[in-house]
């Protein structure tokens, strides 16, 4: 039986974070992985898969054949001499399989049952996966996914393929599958399955794949089936236990936040306060004990949000003395997958009370009700009521009509959407604005972030969305990225393991007003110039700065 190629690091979340498996009991284990063992298989350079309920038929480029396997032993059954001479997507209709070829850009429908190809169509540049949605079928060239008529190949829908950028030689083997109204698509450069929307491409979520060189695809019996074109092989992916929260590829790291107020004169500041939230273990992170401060807070106070901070204060500050704190935070951080099923996402008037009251309401930097953000809510929703989907097309809407521009001051959201351009936090007042006008409840969090190496500096940061989708709570939305060429990197639902995260809240505050990470405030007795530094620095695999014990 196969088990090299199985993923590892793949974890399910402890019950502190986790809501029950997508289907199965409750309460997924930790280390719980959606993997069945397969089988290997005794071809090289496998390619394209299909079940047709009773044989799993593998593609093999270099024998030049089709052959038809037991779909559990994977013992062959039946063998067909390939129709062309580069044999790669597969796909069953029913009646005839269907095989592309890559050298000659066509695809062929072959009576299995006398070996005889019956149908010949045109297909794509290089067509590589092929799947068959009860219609029509879908044929994958690298950089887009087409579905396309079985009369003559008429192009019905286009986009581009889950991780295509939309520049570059595009990918090297995509493999498809259709099930249940949406697309699967296994791709080799990214070593990731994606469940894809098959009217606009939206990538609705995603997997590693069980096996390191995934090529073909096939649902068998509900479970995906993958061929793995070097390890030779068929793994299996069972996508109906798959947890809702699964993180994985951990990375240690200790960061620094400093924040320095330096009182440059002539006069004195007659006192001056820096608030440092206080990070918490969250499904992106597990914090190695409580974070260090340096001086000892003056307190610990707690704001509307529920978000904790310390503050540290001094009274009377003199010309050219300073205010030097920070906050050192030992912790694992976590790639986090939140997989969420939309038709298991409940209506909006299943979401709790409480939730509803607190992060519907409307802040100074939102203003749900102008008529700017009425307008750009309706063109973006249409008549659309299912909270996921409601979701993700006001992140597309706000992909399609804003560009990132880091160009100082955080303007409300009717300025920005209005304008085209903002930075993470005006992406995020204008996502959250939305939600809110439609009712679905918001928030936002803020993050230190690795910026390249894992002892890099941060001075930027981050701050992105979280939505509360009923039956599952609250998951990371980034508007920022809906602007994004590549659809994987446009939906919601993950987090890499790059933050650190600070910050919860809702809108204003009395400690941190629309700031995050670190706040600072101060009053002067006549003429002060402030210099307030406020960065990250980050010291790999857990080593401690040199002031640290």
């Amino acid at each position: 039986m196969r088990g090299t190629f199985r993923a590892t690091g793949f974890l399910a979340i402890a019950i502190a974070f986790c809501t029950p498996a997508l289907a199965g009991p409750a309460g997924a284990s930790e280390e719980s992985e959606p993997f069945n063992d397969a089988f290997d298989l005794r071809i090289d350079k496998p390619g394209g898969l299909a079940f047709d309920g009773k044989l799993l038929w593998v593609s093999d480029r270099l024998g030049l054949k089709i052959r038809g396997l037991d779909p559990k032993t994977g013992v062959e059954k039946a063998s067909i001499t390939a129709p062309g001479t580069w044999p790669t997507g597969l796909a069953h209709d029913g009646k005839l399989l269907w095989v592309c070829d890559r050298d000659r850009n066509r695809i062929f429908g072959i009576d299995t049952s006398r070996s005889l190809v019956t149908r010949e169509i045109e297909g794509p540049v290089n067509p590589l996966g092929l799947a068959f949605d009860g219609e029509h079928l879908w044929v994958a060239d690298g950089k887009r996914i087409h579905r396309v008529t079985r009369e003559d190949g008429t192009t019905i829908v286009s986009f581009n393929a889950p991780s295509w950028s939309g520049s570059g030689r595009g990918m090297e083997q995509l493999g498809l599958a259709f099930h249940e109204g949406y697309l699967w698509v296994s791709d080799r450069k990214s070593d990731m399955i994606y469940k894809v929307e098959p009217e606009r491409g939206d990538v609705v979520d995603m997997m590693p794949s069980p096996s390191p060189f995934p090529a073909g695809l096939a649902m068998a019996n509900g479970v995906l089936q993958v061929a793995d074109v070097h390890g030779r092989g068929v793994d299996t992916l069972d996508i109906r236990s798959i947890p809702r929260v699964v993180r994985s590829k951990p990375r240690v790291e200790t960061v620094v936040l400093r924040r320095r107020i330096t009182n440059r004169g002539p006069d004195a500041l007659a006192r001056a306060d820096v608030f440092i939230a206080i990070p918490v273990s969250a499904p992106n992170q597990a914090l190695d004990g409580e974070p260090v401060f340096r001086p000892k807070p003056d307190e610990i106070v707690e704001d509307r949000w529920g978000q904790k901070f310390a503050r540290f204060t001094v009274q009377n500050l003199a010309p050219g003395k300073h205010l030097d704190v920070q906050m050192t935070t030992r912790a694992t951080l976590f790639t986090v997958r939140h997989h969420i099923d939309p038709s298991l996402v409940g209506s909006l008037k299943s979401i709790p009370k409480k939730v509803r009251k607190i992060y519907l309401a409307d802040g100074t930097k939102y203003v749900i009700g102008h008529p700017s953000i009425k307008k750009h809510l309706k063109e973006a929703l249409g008549d659309e009521k299912r909270p996921y989907w409601m979701v993700r097309k006001i992140s597309r809407y706000i992909g399609e009509h804003m560009k990132y521009e880091l160009a100082g001051g955080w303007n409300i959201a009717p300025t920005v959407i209005d304008r085209g351009t903002g930075s993470c936090s005006e992406y995020t007042f204008v996502f959250i604005a939305m939600c809110r006008a439609a009712g679905i409840p918001a928030r936002y969090v803020g993050a230190l972030v690795v910026r390249g190496d894992d002892a890099s500096t941060d001075d930027v940061f981050h701050r992105w969305a979280e939505v509360y989708l009923p039956g599952y709570g609250w998951i990371p939305a980034d508007a920022q990225a809906a602007d994004k060429p590549a659809p994987a990197k446009q939906g919601i639902g993950g987090l890499s393991n790059r933050f650190v995260i600070t910050t919860s809240g809702g809108g204003g505050s009395k400690y941190m007003e629309w700031y995050y990470n670190s706040n600072a405030q101060w009053t002067c007795k006549g003429r002060c110039d402030v210099q307030d530094l406020h960065i990250g620095d980050w010291y790999p695999k857990g080593q401690a700065p040199a002031d640290m014990p």
